[in-house]
């Protein structure tokens, strides 16, 4: 068996040859710190976030696009590689044969990290592990033409990594790997939160804002939403009600560096690789792709056409399975 995966830093998607995407969960880990023992993996561990009782720990073992803990990564993958490997007919569970394994990984991740990529999903089950960059899975699952003498440009927003790269022959030709992206966004809305209204709220809330009424862009109708969280003055339970504008300006930091990040990018370019570019368009893909406005803004500021990837949160995934061996 063949599998493709996308380790991200707040996802796990996972591509089977001839299937597709069979696995999409959270990168999450719920364990038990007496014993070590994992309890939940994926979703029903992200239920667990910022509710556990002292002796289980909800926690996500990837951080900037790279292993933060070894072992809970390491058990993680063994569960999502047991959990798309044991739907074969009896015949073949029988002898089992390890799957070939290709991970993707941020642009600039170091021979340390990326071995500690390998090591951890060698020991949770893969036969083989190859390993692809993310801007160019992000690139070939847009379906953009990455073998051919024209240049594309992807921008890849995770969770953990911002991926930005011009290709062209089948390599990275241009490339910057930025640890601000979906995580850095949420962080960002969490002090803003904090720091207006003596509100503390949890990741999980932050996230739903992101989705909700998050934006990078003025809005033609700019949104509202209630939120509760405990006020940090008196220690009870709070509801305030935030807008897409209030929203927006707690954004504009880690968006002006991804921003300031496309600018560097397209500056390093070769004239003739920036020439296809303003032709063919600068493509977003990931998570943070569905940010409302982030094309607008970038349209703007770097004066080029920006386009949405049609199913950016899937293009890595994609283009990961693209790439396994036949």
């Amino acid at each position: 068996m063949e599998i493709g995966i996308d380790l991200g830093t707040a996802n796990v998607l996972v591509h089977v040859k001839g299937k597709g995407i069979v696995l999409r969960e959270p990168s999450v880990v719920a364990k038990d710190v007496n014993t070590n023992r994992t309890l939940a993996v994926g979703e029903e561990a992200r239920q667990m976030l910022g509710k556990t009782p002292g002796h289980i720990q909800a926690i996500r073992p990837l951080r900037d696009g790279v292993i933060a803990d070894f072992e809970v990564t390491e058990a993680m993958l063994h569960y999502f590689i047991k959990k798309v490997t044991r739907n074969r007919s009896f015949f073949s569970s029988l002898f089992r044969p390890k799957p070939s394994v290709v991970i993707c990984v941020p642009a600039e991740i170091t021979s340390v990290e990326e071995r500690a990529v390998r090591d951890a999903a060698k020991l949770a089950g893969a036969k083989t592990v190859d390993i692809i960059e993310e801007p160019m899975a992000a690139a070939i699952g847009a379906g953009l033409p990455i073998d051919g003498p024209s240049g594309s440009m992807v921008v890849d927003i995770g969770g953990g990594t911002t991926d930005v790269a011009v290709i062209s022959l089948g390599g990275i030709v241009v490339s910057q790997s930025l640890r601000v992206a979906g995580n850095k966004l949420d962080e960002a809305i969490i002090r803003y939160i904090r720091r207006v209204y003596n509100l503390m709220i949890g990741e999980r809330t932050a996230e739903e804002i992101k989705i909700k009424i998050g934006s990078a862009y003025r809005l033609e109708s700019e949104l509202a939403m209630e939120i509760r969280g405990r006020d940090l003055i008196n220690g009870l339970p709070k509801t305030v009600k935030i807008t897409s504008e209030e929203i927006r300006e707690a954004l504009s930091e880690p968006v002006g560096s991804i921003v300031e990040a496309v600018k560097s990018v397209l500056e390093k370019t070769p004239p003739e690789l920036a020439a296809d570019i303003i032709d063919r368009g600068v493509i977003l893909t990931g998570g943070g792709a569905l940010l409302r406005g982030l094309d607008k803004l970038l349209a703007e500021v770097c004066g080029i056409p920006v386009i949405v990837a049609d199913d950016p949160l899937s293009c890595v995934a994609l283009g990961t399975g693209m790439r396994i061996r036949a």
